[in-house]
């Protein structure tokens, strides 16, 4: 079986924006980014899960996913497709949009139609060097167009119970060793309903959910210079190639390839 993958980190002329290009026909698991996603396909079709059911995203749509959000992706037909994302810190999304009286962006569908959008993307997806002027007029022309064509949603279903009382132990502190059996008597359940009810309601397992957190945590410290090595630790995997495979599962490539990327 063909497994085509190729994933480009580019340079950023802004350290809260991240940029990609992948080009791939590989089927990515249930994952979730602590950024907002926007990207467009380029090529082929791509099909996935997320919080409004299964969506399809074909070449000249735009692509979106909300920072948390688990979703997942295949090619259409086993075949290659290419897309381009960016990825923005959401703190800082949030001062752009406040700063025009909107309370914050929560994206309605993972994929849409939007020819505006896609030129918004285009013209900050660019080998240019824009001046820094330019860059944020850029910048905020796409963050208003999704906050008010793409941003509103009626308030998300509460999780159950023992979910909400078992996601706590997790997020506080997601570099230490954790059991399920302590999840479970956190939460007051079983064991085997804790299991469901996180994948009905948070759409990973509990364990998946943590090693997702310490993904997020280990890319933190390499943004900030860490060696790869004592990122891997600090983050609460066992060694480097613990992280490495996570992180490549997670975002298609190696902390080596991020780190080159980011220098």
């Amino acid at each position: 079986m063909s497994d085509l993958h190729r994933m480009v980190q580019h340079r950023s002329a802004l350290r809260w924006v991240e940029a990609r290009t992948l080009a791939s026909d590989r089927a990515f698991p249930r994952h979730s980014h602590e950024q907002l996603g926007v990207g467009v396909m380029l090529s082929g079709a791509h099909r996935s899960w997320s919080g409004v059911g299964h969506v399809e995203a074909h070449a000249g749509d735009m692509i979106m996913v909300n920072p948390g959000e688990m979703h997942d992706g295949m090619a259409l037909g086993g075949r290659r497709r290419e897309w381009r994302m960016l990825y923005f810190d959401p703190a800082v999304v949030t001062r752009f949009v406040e700063a025009e009286g909107v309370a914050g962006i929560e994206i309605v569908r993972p994929a849409v139609s939007d020819r505006l959008l896609a030129t918004r993307f285009a013209e900050l997806f660019t080998d240019e060097r824009p001046d820094r002027l330019l860059l944020e007029e850029n910048l905020l022309r796409l963050i208003m167009r999704i906050s008010r064509c793409h941003g509103l949603r009626p308030p998300p279903r509460e999780a159950s119970s023992p979910v909400k009382k078992a996601l706590p132990r997790i997020d506080g502190d997601p570099t230490l060793p954790i059991r399920l059996a302590e999840l479970a008597e956190l939460a007051r359940t079983s064991r085997f309903q804790l299991l469901r009810g996180f994948v009905r309601e948070v759409g990973a397992t509990p364990r998946a959910n943590l090693v997702q957190r310490r993904v997020h945590i280990a890319r933190r410290l390499l943004a900030d210079g860490r060696p790869i090595v004592e990122a891997a630790i600090d983050a609460g995997f066992a060694d480097q190639s613990h992280m490495t495979r996570a992180f490549v599962r997670q975002f298609g490539v190696t902390p080596g390839r991020y780190v080159a990327a980011l220098a």
